[in-house]
């Protein structure tokens, strides 16, 4: 301590004092010492001071008229002025009035100064700045105090204020010094390694220190005896040798036996890096203590922060010993000074203020609470009318936000650390929201007015005023740091400022600008916000930048890995708005193909590999959701095409055909069992015919019925659980699983062999196989009992076997022509129902009215016969001789053929009008279709591939191997190169973007590179420039420069307006 005080500071005998004489003439900021003003000098300042506090209303008038001496008489001045007009107002009377009552003390006076320097560092005081404050507060307390202020008092209120903006200008001049020590000897520690020396010396390896709950129970114990400290010292070199300053902490910590400190100082340590590199950041850094201040005071145990400054050093010493110094020394005590007094002010503030709070909020009424949010957003519009502008939401909304505004000042006190981070979070939001931050203190200000007019006591409204005063200064400072340029193009729609935006951000940090802000803990996506904000000319733009492959010397530059990494399922949010064609763009930035050719042959490189799998190397989650689009165009992509193509032809094909072919058994086994089996020999089979059939039986219910029985359920659980539901009309709950027509079908099978197990013939003859009746013997099915189910039972293995021969017919995949061949029947078939449901309204109408008619027919005595007749003639099987009869009756015949001109000439024309439109459209996509069909089978299919098979597929795409581009240029991993034939897709176009000069990843890309020349926007801008030049050319050489500069501006508009126009029409 000796040897900093002779190198830093100076000896306390030997304690430099001010030159009053100076200082009452003007500001000195060569030297920064005591003020010892003489007592009867103090006395008179002292005097003057309360007085003019006692002519004042209240304190907050006392502010506001210094505020107001200050505002007005700099106006140059005033855009230093940022916090509320309150919360300043009562910064300057409280600096004041410390600074005034610490007079008689010069030594805690230098100290409060030193402190209050210190608040202002990132300020940039001057001696005629400091004058101008100097001489409006004087002539301030000149006008209100008159004969009241003696000259005495008037001298030492200028020699005062000329001390303090001296050690202002002294503090930053003399301390960034410091403070950039600081910054390099934290950077140094917090990556420290010892040296392997050490590290060999303590001989045992273990696990590193990250906290003090992890230490050694025996090394957190203070017991003096030497036995004890022997067992502890042991214990500690038993553990690895820290390498960063929080495990050197915690680890000197547990040596110097400081165990009684373990939470506070825990709760230090998680905010002393932001404290340290924010040290010339006065706002910042004053922000993080109070937010620590507010945890310490949680805190039972006794806080000494001289323990804390002794560890530190000790820390810091260990881990830099090489270049710590004496001024290392210095300038970390002087800092945690600093910041002790600035904890120790603080803590000593907010004792009581919870409680103040909290009674407050308890004490509100809920006729109250309407009036005081009601009254803030009054006050708060008269303060700031451009907020209205933001403010567009229902008052009840409104209102709502006011009270959760009241919650944040009650939870601040009760968990500030996580309140911070949702905090941070929602000044996040407010990014994209674009709220300019001018509007923040106006809101503090209008709810610090707002509760003064509720006449509450000083303590609760100073509470609530600072806890909005550090909530809105947290979210100020989140909107500056999170409002990058290119949330900035985000918040105006405009992919130009884009790209001028991110023109200037470096190569190494550009994925990372559209992916990824930071404000603290909390960070958000601009690419996702763009999304989700609607913002889709920007969202357009960033995703064909990030997907662009860029080259120099020495690196490629690709940012489909960061974009995945950082949004595994952009997939799902680009479908969820694929009316803005974002999945085309994606898609088209995973595709290179080669402009030269060997061999007829091009290169075409697919970098699919976070299309295929997910980080931890399963099946990719999110690429189902391409397939729910059904959308024919999106799977005819060539990279959505051959994903597909390829996980079908190398891992599902296998796997789908040996689940087919075991489907294929059952449906041979049921059409035995059904169709073949009981017409062999009916009531006269042999015995090994009967048990052949119970045998087929049963093996079609237990490898058939009860395995989809359980799958069935268990899906239906599995829907039910997870909330997954179709309404059907709007009101029915179905499971999603049923909406599929293959599950469907799988569904009704099962019901109708849960049915037809419960009318099997065969369990009912169990009792009586062998009575006196044809056919009777053992697993017979002729019994009485059994021919009462016949009916019933006839039906529903009609209908199962139907449904088995149609849950085969996805065997048409493994040939595409087939398959176009199914779906376009498929497809068509709808159009066929359409006609159905005519015919069957015009049946039912025309045998009604036929009804209706008097004399009966034999073909039309009831409606149902007459429906049945009328069904006949549009199938043409009605007899032509049973017309003979119908002739003697003219109004029955003339509907008749009313009937059959509507139903089979007019309907039937336009059936077939229907089904050829049909075709026709979807002809040009019915081969895209069948790539639709087989790759919603190889999803299911590949789902359901053993761990095994899928690692094995996975290696041998090969996706941790570099691909090439051409020849010898060796490119990006995560891709898979092919061959396609040179006049498949001709390309002349090097899509790979490849820059000279300096390889530097600091450096930006080259400017050029982002002016998009294409596009109608910039056409426009050229034209008008060319237009402009154009006019100014010619009038200046007629009327002179002055006029014609004039006359350009409205030619070049309407020029440009005219452009624009006839530009909109070719688009159009």
């Amino acid at each position: 301590e000796e040897d900093i005080r002779e190198e830093g500071e100076p000896n306390p005998d030997e304690t430099e004092v001010e030159d009053i004489e100076a200082l009452v003439t003007d500001v000195q900021d060569h030297v920064f010492g005591e003020m010892r003003l003489p007592e009867h000098v103090v006395t008179e300042l002292q005097t003057a001071w309360n007085t003019f506090l006692a002519q004042q209303p209240s304190r907050d008038a006392a502010g506001e008229a210094v505020y107001n001496a200050i505002f007005e008489a700099a106006p140059e001045l005033q855009y230093l002025f940022k916090t509320a007009r309150s919360v300043m107002a009562m910064k300057f009377v409280n600096a004041l009035h410390m600074l005034i009552g610490e007079l008689p003390r010069p030594t805690l006076l230098k100290a409060a100064t030193e402190t209050l320097s210190f608040q202002h560092l990132d300020i940039d005081v001057t001696t005629p700045r400091a004058g101008v404050f100097r001489d409006a507060i004087c002539e301030l307390l000149q006008q209100e105090l008159g004969s009241n202020l003696t000259t005495l008092a008037l001298t030492g209120m200028q020699a005062l204020l000329n001390y303090t903006a001296g050690a202002m200008i002294y503090v930053r001049r003399e301390y960034s010094e410091r403070i950039n020590i600081l910054r390099a000897s934290w950077i140094a520690a917090s990556h420290a390694r010892l040296a392997e020396q050490e590290e060999a010396a303590n001989g045992q390896h273990g696990q590193p220190l990250a906290s003090m709950d992890r230490l050694q129970p025996a090394a957190l114990e203070g017991d003096p005896e030497p036995s004890s400290n022997s067992k502890r010292a042991k214990k500690i070199q038993a553990t690895k040798v820290p390498e960063n300053f929080n495990e050197m902490f915690c680890f000197n910590a547990a040596v110097m036996g400081f165990n009684t400190g373990i939470n506070w100082m825990e709760a230090v340590l998680d905010q002393f890096e932001n404290m340290v590199l924010n040290a010339s950041n006065t706002n910042r850094l004053q922000e993080e203590c109070d937010v620590l201040s507010l945890r310490l005071i949680k805190i039972k145990d006794p806080i000494v922060f001289a323990e804390f400054k002794a560890v530190m050093l000790a820390s810091l010493r260990s881990l830099i010993p090489k270049v710590w110094g004496v001024e290392h020394e210095v300038a970390w005590t002087w800092f945690w000074d600093n910041l002790e007094r600035m904890l120790k002010n603080q803590l000593g503030q907010l004792k009581g203020q919870q409680r103040a709070v909290d009674r407050f909020i308890r004490n509100l009424s809920e006729e109250s609470i309407p009036r005081l949010c009601r009254d803030v957003y009054k006050r708060f519009f008269e303060q700031a009318p451009s907020g209205q502008n933001y403010f567009k939401q229902s008052t009840t909304r409104l209102y709502f936000i006011a009270s959760k505004v009241m919650e944040m000042c009650m939870e601040i006190y009760k968990r500030p650390r996580e309140l911070m981070e949702d905090i941070s979070a929602l000044g996040l939001r407010h990014v994209g929201y674009g709220i300019p931050t001018e509007l923040f203190m106006p809101f503090v200000e209008a709810w610090s007015q707002a509760i003064y007019a509720m006449n509450v006591d000083e303590k609760t409204a100073a509470s609530i005023r600072w806890s909005l005063t550090l909530i809105s200064k947290s979210l100020i400072r989140t909107i500056v740091e999170g409002s990058t340029l290119v949330m900035k193009a985000i918040n105006t729609n405009s992919a130009l400022k884009f790209h001028k935006a991110i023109s200037v951000t470096s190569r190494k940090k550009r994925e990372q600008e559209l992916l990824r802000v930071t404000v603290g803990t909390q960070s958000i996506s601009p690419l996702l916000w763009a999304i989700q904000n609607g913002s889709f000319q920007v969202a357009r733009a960033m995703i064909a930048d990030l997907l662009t492959i860029r080259a120099d010397r020495d690196n490629y530059y690709y940012g489909c890995d960061a974009l995945f990494e950082r949004h595994p399922d952009i997939l799902q949010e680009c479908c969820a708005v694929r009316g803005q064609r974002l999945l085309p763009i994606l898609f088209d930035g995973m595709l290179w193909r080669s402009r030269l050719t060997i061999k007829k042959m091009r290169r075409v490189n697919f970098f699919v590999k976070h299309l295929i799998q997910n980080a931890d190397g399963t099946f990719n989650t999110y690429l189902p959701a391409v397939v729910k689009l059904n959308d024919p165009d999106l799977i005819g992509h060539p990279v959505v095409s051959f994903v597909f193509n390829m996980l079908w032809a190398r891992l599902a094909r296998y796997s789908f055909l040996r689940s087919r072919l075991l489907y294929l058994f059952l449906v041979v086994l049921v059409v035995s069992s059904q169709s073949v089996l009981p017409r062999l020999n009916p009531r006269e089979e042999t015995e090994a015919q009967r048990i052949a059939l119970f045998v087929c039986r049963a093996a079609l219910y237990i490898f058939d019925f009860v395995p989809h029985l359980i799958y069935n359920i268990w899906q239906f659980v599995k829907d039910i659980r997870a909330r997954s539901f179709v309404f059907l009309w709007g009101t029915v709950p179905v499971p999603t699983y049923f909406c599929n027509p293959s599950h469907a079908a799988q569904v009704a099978v099962t019901i109708c062999m849960l049915l037809m197990l419960i009318q099997e013939p065969i369990f009912a003859c169990l009792g009586n196989m062998n009575g006196d009746f044809a056919g009777s013997g053992l697993f017979t099915t002729h019994c009485p009992q059994a021919e009462a189910r016949m009916d019933v039972y006839s039906v529903l293995s009609e209908i199962t076997v139907l449904l088995h021969w149609f849950l085969i017919t996805d065997l048409c995949i493994f040939s595409m022509r087939l398959c176009c061949y199914f779906l376009t029947c498929s497809r068509v078939l709808v159009e066929l129902l359409h006609y159905l449901i005519a015919v069957l309204f015009l049946v039912l109408a025309f045998s009604s009215a036929i009804g209706a008619y008097g004399p009966n027919l034999y073909d039309f005595d009831s409606i149902p016969e007459g429906a049945l007749s009328l069904f006949k003639i549009v199938l043409g099987t009605y007899e032509n001789r049973r017309f003979d009869t119908i002739r003697e009756e003219p109004q029955i015949y003339t509907l008749l053929a009313i009937f059959t001109l509507i139903s089979l000439i007019f309907l039937g024309s336009l059936l077939i009008a229907q089904i050829a439109g049909a075709f026709t459209k979807l002809y040009a996509d019915i081969k895209n279709y069948a790539v639709l069909f087989r790759a919603g089978i190889t999803v299911e299919t590949v789902r359901s591939a053993r761990p095994k098979r899928w690692a094995s597929f996975l290696a041998s795409l090969k996706f941790q191997e570099r691909i090439e581009f051409n020849e010898g240029d060796i490119g990006l991993t995560g891709g898979i190169q092919i061959l396609e034939p040179s006049t498949l897709n001709p390309t002349t176009d090097e899509t790979i973007r490849r820059y000279g000069g300096s390889t530097d990843a600091d450096n930006p890309w080259p400017e050029d590179e982002f002016k998009d020349q294409g596009s109608l926007e910039a056409r426009l801008k050229r034209l008008e420039k060319l237009v402009i030049r154009a006019t100014k050319a010619m009038i200046k050489g007629k009327n002179g420069e002055t006029d014609g500069l004039s006359m350009s501006g409205s030619l070049s508009m309407s020029s440009f307006a005219d452009q624009s126009g006839s530009s909109g029409q070719s688009q159009g």
